[in-house]
């Protein structure tokens, strides 16, 4: 179920299925990179204003499971407006910064955007631009990344799918300020893991 803050702002609407903090994993694969499983941290958050503010955390995978290394750290900027039209400025750990735009899919949470423009450091690898889907299915994030450098056509590099995590901090702020006056035979759990019982304090 998604339900709509009550300080969104009301431009941020069509995207609320985006917010929250999302773990999952999949699977980067390019020319002259290294192939690998990966995991991802992604979060989207807000502030009352009329952008969503994005961050993405990924790392290398061993065949166990386990971190092995850092892989790509990104965050930026969602915005939509009246139309569907969606923006999206982004900063890249490789010395990249992306301005994108597409739109929101029509009865359906699920986005494409395009490369606009891009702008990068000396000290980025080759980089021409790129295209996203992301899509909210039975309650997962799913993404599929591509990109072109001026050797390598636009083409498949990463995509993931995301679950989304329980906030925990809000979970136990509100086990804190549970009331003293529970209903009769219901048993809630106190944030250091004992029952709580309104007959025994």
């Amino acid at each position: 179920m998604i339900e709509i803050p009550s300080d969104l702002h009301r431009d941020l609407v069509p995207l609320v299925f985006l917010l929250g903090k999302w773990e999952g994993a999949g699977v980067a694969d390019f020319p002259g990179s290294e192939k690998c499983n990966f995991g991802q941290e992604v979060t989207f958050t807000h502030d009352g204003r009329d952008f969503l503010e994005y961050t993405s955390h990924s790392w290398v995978l061993d065949a166990e499971g386990n971190k092995v290394r850092p892989l790509e750290t990104e965050s930026g900027y969602w915005r939509i407006d009246k139309n569907r039209q969606v923006e999206v400025v982004m900063i890249r750990d490789q010395g990249i910064v992306e301005v994108w735009y597409g739109e929101l899919a029509d009865k359906k949470p699920q986005i494409d955007i395009v490369t606009d423009a891009v702008a990068r450091t000396a000290a980025s690898g080759p980089y021409s631009g790129g295209k996203r889907l992301y899509g909210y299915v039975k309650g997962d994030l799913m993404w599929v990344g591509e990109k072109a450098t001026p050797e390598v056509p636009l083409r498949p590099y990463m995509s993931a799918q995301l679950k989304k995590t329980a906030d925990v901090a809000a979970l136990e702020e509100w086990a804190r300020n549970l009331p003293d006056d529970l209903p009769d035979g219901v048993s809630f759990f106190r944030p250091d893991g004992t029952p709580y019982n309104p007959e025994q304090p």
